[in-house]
């Protein structure tokens, strides 16, 4: 079967949400369709606890959010982006605020914001600490006021349709019934989150398999950045449910095992007009992960089941405070730890948390593939570089969701759909070969579970929080055995009704693919650089290495690594810190 639309959309959440409301206020005689494998609100959006990052009033400026970006980035990111961030991120949130997004007050009725790692001023807008599923509420309500909007809930797109070097549809099952379909467009627009599922103990949910990047890539588009991938320094040991940065911001303390405040032992790269000891929680995340593994090396963590831990206090803020701004955090310990962070300390560690890199766009979401853009953690416009401060990432697919959003129906509304025999025959091609890997797999001899878990494993032992050549190189050989074994994965569930392990197939074919980018790229740029760390190149080298990372697909599979450089427009390379 076939659908036509102007513009498709793979990806339901926040950033494709806003894309999708973008092209319907920029031509509301636009088709648009909303590709996503689950159901909107339960996209990883949904998820984000903290807050979201832009100037807020007096005592704030837009230079002083630029420049702490550009400084947590660690010089890394494109500055040009950065700026038309800062700018337009204050429009977007109050625009959500119109749109009905409940943000927390000051008792004087204005905005309250509070303090972030990695910002010199306080500019993190926050709704308690559920902001992200008060943020995806308020998109998901908005859209559903525009009709053109039309809906694939539970649908998982397989490959980008590519005729000529233009993106003309998509190829997705609908996972209720298992029918395949060719969904034509003349433009698509990727945002389908994170890869976090790559390794074995992260924030993301179980939907976040980097999908959208082996589309992207495979099609084309190369990936930049892949290196980068952050570690947030406050996962719930066993789940690696997320401890939101926000409760560090209202005043929480890491613990050692003998109750020592240890972060004041480290160089967090953080100078602050207040006391140190009140700074130095909210330091960047990819500092405070490498603390931790400095004080496990010292032997000062707590040994648990679920490997080493520190302590996250909050005792010290009281039951009023922790009701008020972090109940979310107290729901979650209760939850999921048994404990009740009121009376008790949470036992935390690093976790792996977002991709700094993605699909490389340009500023207003465009790849080099015609027609395809993309926003969201799925994409890489640059504007966290080799490290994401905290609260900037739900402003970014606003910003740049709504880019996107108006640059592909601009482009959609230029050119004709490609409705060619040629690409209905790439359809029909893709149609067949999912028919037959179901066939195939039937008599498959590896399994699913074995292959990813030894993947998972693989990318924390050779591209975690450190890293080396020889850990790489070694990591790079088990890919590839791994990729080779999965050719020869087997499916036990026949059927095309919600065959989740066909979707788990899928997404593994998805991460494998990821999981080589990742590796390619950390082994080829020998420095060492907010996110990536590599011990036996532990100084930055501006000289080689202010460039960003693009890796390629070649026609045989393989991948080729090359080089970017970054755009500065008025803040040259300089030690790591925050403000000035």
């Amino acid at each position: 079967m076939t659908a036509s639309h102007d513009v498709v959309i793979v990806g339901g959440g926040g950033a494709g949400l806003r894309a999708a409301i973008a092209i319907a206020e920029h031509d509301p005689r636009s088709s648009i369709a909303i590709v996503s494998k689950v159901y909107p609100m339960r996209s990883h959006t949904v998820s984000a606890e903290g807050g979201a990052a832009a100037v807020a009033g007096p005592g704030d400026s837009l230079d002083e959010h630029a420049y702490d970006t550009v400084s947590g980035s660690d010089w890394l990111c494109d500055q040009d982006a950065v700026e038309a961030f800062v700018e337009e991120a204050p429009r977007e949130l109050l625009r959500l605020e119109h749109w009905g997004c409940p943000w927390s007050r000051r008792p004087d009725g204005h905005i309250a914001v509070r303090a972030f790692g990695g910002m010199k001023n306080n500019r993190t807008w926050f709704a308690a600490d559920k902001t992200g599923f008060h943020l995806l509420h308020t998109l998901f309500q908005t859209a559903l006021s525009y009709q053109d909007i039309v809906r694939y809930d539970e649908w998982f797109a397989t490959t980008l349709l590519v005729d000529d070097g233009k993106v003309c549809g998509i190829v997705a099952i609908e996972l209720a019934t298992g029918r395949v379909e060719t969904i034509l467009a003349s433009a698509v627009i990727v945002c389908t989150g994170g890869c976090g599922r790559v390794y074995p103990f992260t924030t993301n949910a179980n939907i976040n398999t980097g999908d959208g990047m082996a589309l992207a890539y495979r099609a084309g588009a190369p990936l930049k950045d892949m290196e980068f991938v952050q570690y947030h320094p406050t996962g719930l040991p066993f789940t690696g449910i997320l401890i939101t940065e926000a409760a560090r911001a209202e005043g929480g303390w890491l613990l050692n095992k003998d109750g020592y405040r240890y972060l004041q032992d480290y160089d967090l790269g953080t100078p602050s007009p207040e006391p140190v000891m009140r700074s130095m929680e909210l330091g960047p995340r990819d500092r405070l992960s490498q603390a931790f593994v400095h004080e496990l090396d010292k032997g000062r963590t707590i040994g648990t089941p679920y490997g080493h831990v520190v302590h996250l206090d909050l005792r010290h803020l009281g039951a009023d405070l922790i009701d008020t701004k972090l109940p979310f955090v107290r729901e979650l310990c209760s939850k999921y730890q048994n404990i009740d962070p009121v009376r008790e300390l949470i036992p935390v560690r690093p976790v792996v948390h977002y991709m700094m890199g993605g699909i490389h766009t340009d500023i207003n979401g465009a790849t080099p593939v015609e027609g395809l853009y993309s926003v969201g953690e799925t994409a890489c416009v640059s504007i966290n570089g080799a490290n994401r401060l905290g609260s900037n990432s739900l402003p970014e697919l606003l910003v740049f969701g709504a880019r996107a959003g108006r640059a592909a129906a601009e482009y959609a509304s230029s050119v004709t759909a490609r409705e060619t025999s040629a690409v209905l025959a790439r359809g029909r091609a893709e149609q067949d070969r999912l028919e037959r890997d179901l066939t195939r797999r039937a008599e498959g001899s590896e399994r699913i579970a074995h292959i990813r878990s030894e993947m998972q494993e693989t990318l924390e032992t050779s591209a975690g929080i450190y890293r080396d050549g020889d850990s790489l190189a070694k990591g790079a050989d088990k890919v590839r055995e791994l990729r080779d074994r999965f050719g020869r994965a087997g499916l036990d569930d026949h059927s095309r009704a919600f065959n989740t392990e066909l979707v788990a197939v899928l997404e593994l074919s998805c991460m494998l693919e990821v999981a080589e980018c990742i590796i390619a790229c950390a082994l080829a740029r020998e420095e060492s650089r907010g996110a990536h760390q590599r011990t036996d190149f532990p100084a930055r080298n501006d000289e080689r290495f202010l460039a960003h990372s693009m890796i390629h697909r070649q026609p045989d599979g393989s991948s080729r690594v090359s080089y970017l450089p970054v755009t500065i427009t008025r803040w040259p390379p300089g030690e790591r810190v925050y403000g000035r």
